[in-house]
């Protein structure tokens, strides 16, 4: 089980990220722990600067606008 977290304040682009996430891995059959972290202190933590953030098992892999399907897709395929 891959856990993720979607860091950002609630904004769209963060919602959209949480859905897409959600979607994606729910089609590849992919089991995932998925939180929001909306926490500012928690989300400078990991050092992302821009939202919305993304960090899959504690490594930050996207940060800065709503990641494309395929780079989702990519993530599931590790």
């Amino acid at each position: 089980m891959k856990t993720i977290k979607v860091l950002g304040s609630g904004c769209t682009n963060c919602k959209t990220t949480l859905k897409l996430i959600e979607e994606i891995a729910g089609a590849k059959g992919v089991d995932i722990r998925l939180e929001k972290v909306e926490e500012i202190g928690d989300i400078m933590g990991y050092g992302v600067m821009s939202t919305p953030g993304v960090v899959i098992d504690g490594k930050v892999v996207h940060a800065g606008g709503v990641p494309d399907r395929r780079t989702i897709e990519m993530w599931f395929e590790e």
